[in-house]
């Protein structure tokens, strides 16, 4: 399960946050994870709690931020949420080749005091 190195990582770089600030605690870490990241949701929110235990992050709220995918249609100048995972566009029907969106992985915000 890569999602506990993922988070092992994000929550690393959360306690420097906190530690430039001087926090005492981490009441919530907020996630975008996009469909095409490779990170499962669940799995993410699991390895949270695991390598949260022991640190001032322990017992934090854990959101994540869901992100679509956006495709952009070159022929059409269209962008556009696919229907799956193939990313056709709805207009023309050719397949792009340009994802926008879905690959994200990224913390957003992090509460401290």
């Amino acid at each position: 399960m890569h999602e506990v190195a993922l988070m092992q990582e994000t929550l690393a770089i959360a306690l420097a946050r906190a530690t430039e600030d001087r926090a005492q605690r981490i009441h919530r870490i907020t996630m975008r994870v996009g469909p095409l990241s490779g990170a499962v949701p669940e799995a993410l929110e699991f390895a949270f709690d695991v390598v949260a235990h022991g640190t001032i992050a322990e017992g934090a709220q854990f959101e994540i931020e869901p992100t679509p995918i956006i495709c952009y249609c070159s022929a059409c100048a269209l962008e556009f949420t696919p229907a799956d995972f193939f990313c056709v566009c709805p207009r023309c029907e050719q397949p792009s080749a340009e994802v926008r969106r879905g690959r994200e992985l990224e913390l957003v915000s992090l509460e401290v005091s």
